[in-house]
């Protein structure tokens, strides 16, 4: 119970980050550009720093220093190639690269929607309950093995997932007006990670070894590079006032720095 609990408040954290994200006016597009880039700062920083190297370690400690190399950059590319055909069966509404301005939206009354911004906030949905799904089978089963080592991961993954609910929440919220609509995603992918724990518990702990994890996890880290590069910061640019998709960038990767440093 303590380490699906455990597992359970890293997960809900993305809705803290969806509602912390509620607190800009829908004009702010100064607050739209610097918090897509630095959602986007955030998952490449936590992909290649924390997620690619974890999945190496595992590999090669299961596999051997070649093998384990290869498998987890076979396993990274996967993971966006895995992406790129979601975003490729999806049909483009629109054109992706018209900028949708929220004066216009007050001048007929009613929502304007971006399928863009919608789309694009789906996809880091999917990625991040992606993601947060073998995180909640990490952070349940290292809390059974040792409750301290669970705290940590589970307090970091928590950090994490604040930015990850923003990148959620904020252009779905900008795209539809609705904040239900985006809460809902946002808690939505959040919800996976304790998934994952009852995953792990019921399905997967008979089974689990360091070449599941691996792959999982290098899977992971290139969906969320793919997402970052793809979508986020594009979007980022295209709202983009003074260089604060950059600012806010390098934000997303040092908050995600000194979380690690902190907690890890």
């Amino acid at each position: 119970m303590l380490a699906f609990a455990l597992t359970l408040m890293a997960g809900l954290a993305t809705g803290i980050g969806s509602l912390l994200a509620f607190f800009t006016s829908t004009t702010n597009t100064k607050f739209l550009s610097f918090s897509l880039g630095f959602s986007a700062g955030v998952m490449i920083y936590v992909s290649m720093i924390e997620i690619f190297v974890k999945a190496q370690d595992a590999l090669i400690g299961a596999l051997g220093n070649g093998p384990g190399h290869w498998f987890t950059v076979i396993g990274f590319f996967a993971g966006m190639l895995l992406i790129a055909l979601i975003d490729k069966v999806i049909p483009k509404q629109g054109n992706p690269h018209e900028v949708k301005k929220v004066e216009d939206m007050s001048k007929t009354k009613r929502s304007v929607s971006d399928p863009s911004l919608l789309k694009m906030g789906t996809f880091t949905a999917l990625a991040i309950g992606i993601h947060n799904f073998p995180e909640g089978i990490a952070t349940f089963t290292s809390a059974l093995q040792d409750p301290a080592l669970g705290l940590a991961i589970a307090v970091a993954i928590a950090i994490h997932n604040i930015p990850e609910g923003i990148a959620v929440s904020v252009p779905v919220y900008f795209s539809t007006g609705d904040k239900r609509k985006a809460f809902k995603l946002s808690f939505l992918s959040g919800l996976s990670e304790p998934v994952g724990a009852v995953a792990a518990y019921f399905l997967l702990m008979p089974f689990l070894n360091d070449v599941m994890f691996g792959m999982i996890f290098a899977a992971v880290a290139g969906i969320m590079v793919f997402i970052s590069l793809d979508e986020l910061l594009p979007a980022s640019k295209k709202y983009d006032e003074a260089h604060l998709s950059i600012y806010g960038l390098i934000g997303g990767m040092a908050v995600m720095a000194l979380s690690l440093l902190l907690f890890i």
